[in-house]
């Protein structure tokens, strides 16, 4: 890659909520960003951590052991195994770093599940 990338930019330009897409890859994991509100619903990665970091608003990971709220900027690591549902109540902007093996949903498949081909689409 011969370019720079923006991820406050280009989680801004989507249009879709809740449908991360790759913008780069780093070894075995992908970076990825997100447009989201609302509730993306419980769910566990048994064998990845999930980094989330926030570029705009305010996003809440609800754990069954509590929830964290996360700020402009802030970031957080939901350890594999945990389960856990990201909540925004408004629009909020993410940026992720998965293993390439991450599913976007875990172990649950619902209407927010975006396969790996819908992620990998050009933005």
């Amino acid at each position: 890659m011969t370019r720079s990338a923006s991820p406050k930019q280009i989680a801004a330009s989507l249009t879709e909520l809740w449908s991360p897409r790759v913008i780069a890859e780093v070894d075995d994991a992908y970076v990825k960003v997100a447009k989201v509100q609302g509730t993306l619903g419980w769910h566990a990665h048994a064998d990845e951590d999930e980094l989330f970091l926030v570029l705009k608003g305010v996003l809440r990971i609800e754990m069954e052991q509590g929830a964290v709220e996360l700020a402009e900027g802030e970031l957080f690591v939901v350890p594999k195994g945990v389960r856990h549902n990201p909540v925004a109540q408004d629009e909020c902007h993410v940026m992720l770093i998965e293993r390439k093996s991450t599913l976007h949903t875990g172990d649950v498949v619902n209407e927010r599940t975006r396969s790996l081909v819908e992620q990998l689409r050009p933005v």
